[in-house]
């Protein structure tokens, strides 16, 4: 089992919701689709890894962007590599 979270910008209510569940779902091997609106997350839980862009193209469908993978713990995404506080720590 695979479980990988996503960022979808664009998302604002439960149709939205409905929308990209629906879509994700059909793709083949996907188990579950958890959407959190408030943190315009999308989590697919399939029997094996998925393509990013199999995900990309299923969210477009539904209307909605794919921005990106979200890292679990101990991963760092290219989101996450570039963030920085202002604090001075990063340089």
């Amino acid at each position: 089992m695979t479980v990988t979270t996503y960022r979808v910008e664009g998302m604002t209510c439960g149709h939205c919701v409905s929308s990209v569940t629906s879509e994700v779902s059909k793709i083949d091997g996907v188990t579950g689709v958890d959407v959190d609106l408030t943190a315009k997350l999308v989590t697919v839980t399939s029997g094996a890894a998925l393509d990013d862009a199999t995900v990309g193209a299923a969210v477009d469908e539904a209307g909605y962007e794919l921005a990106g993978r979200v890292g679990t713990a101990g991963e760092e995404t290219a989101e996450a590599a570039d963030a920085c506080c202002g604090s001075g720590c990063c340089s």
